[in-house]
């Protein structure tokens, strides 16, 4: 079924662009996508120093839908990213698995000031483990286990389509976790509950510059403070991604994500033993070269 649905996704969001390259009569819509498939492979023969064969696939789909009309605007994001990495050792193991839906809603009252209301989702497709050397894995994630809801109305300042900031003084969230293998305490739920209410105040930032020709750098920051409980512990998520344009179908993408969620908690290690589990600062890196196809 997760491989059926992944299919389908790509599929969709691939069939849409061939659509809305033929619909681009509506001018009230602005419609823009990329496709891209990222490939890392190392490999090792007589090597004195030693290393281990490897190699990771990654495919990303990142859509953009955006509508205006008088004062009126609606701004869509759809993320869809799955990568898996090989190693004889390991076999494969998934190295990204992202579902994000980012949506604002704005009305003008001013030239670069909107009212809003806000709405973002994410989650992921897949299974997700902690291995361990003895083969004890333990399931940490699955689809919408954990998954992330958040709405609520705001005030943004919109220069472009490449720098605006939403602040929502009002904001509510909801933690989901559905599959019944899955400790929900290490996402800030209560033992035996499958979803935790959060009411807050919430801040989205999105800035991408061009650094040179065929260079830019995109910043995504998103904070969140829980009123209902410590609201001085800020989560914070926070993702840079540098894009190089080698032609026009190749390009070499690289990207850092930052997560520092107060009520999640994942395993703490002392020489190489698990002592328990604790918020930490979270990160996640991806490098790779692949082909791009935009529209």
């Amino acid at each position: 079924m997760k491989k059926n649905f992944l299919l389908s996704t790509a599929l969709f969001l691939f069939g849409l662009g061939s659509v809305v390259a033929q619909t681009d009569n509506d001018k009230k819509w602005t419609i823009k996508g990329e496709n891209t498939f990222l490939i890392n492979q190392s490999t090792f023969s007589n090597w004195a120093a030693g290393g281990i064969n490897s190699f990771a696939g990654n495919l990303v789909l990142n859509y953009d839908f955006n509508y205006k009309k008088d004062k009126w605007s609606w701004d869509n994001k759809v993320l869809a990213a799955y990568g898996q990495t090989f190693q004889k050792e390991t076999d494969w193991r998934k190295n990204d698995d992202r579902f994000v839906y980012n949506s604002l809603v704005g009305h003008k009252m001013s030239e670069k000031m909107l009212y809003t209301f806000f709405t973002n989702f994410n989650t992921q497709f897949a299974k997700g483990y902690k291995y361990n050397a003895d083969g004890t894995d333990k399931l940490l994630s699955a689809g919408f286990a954990p998954a992330y809801l958040s709405f609520g109305p705001g005030i943004a300042y919109k220069e472009s389509d490449n720098f605006r900031i939403n602040v929502s003084p009002a904001a509510a969230r909801f933690v989901f976790v559905t599959n019944k293998d899955i400790d929900e305490t290490l996402y800030g739920l209560d033992a035996g509950k499958k979803s935790r209410f959060e009411f807050g105040a919430s801040l989205d930032a999105y800035y991408k510059v061009d650094i040179m020709e065929n260079i830019a750098f995109e910043n995504i920051l998103k904070l969140y403070s829980n009123y209902k409980e410590d609201p001085q512990n800020v989560d914070v998520d926070y993702t840079a991604n540098l894009f190089m344009k080698v032609n026009k179908f190749i390009n070499v993408n690289a990207g850092v994500q930052l997560v520092y969620d107060d009520n999640t908690k994942v395993p703490i290690f002392e020489n190489n033993v698990q002592t328990g589990t604790g918020a930490r600062l979270q990160v996640k890196q991806i490098l790779g070269a692949g082909v791009t196809y935009k529209f």
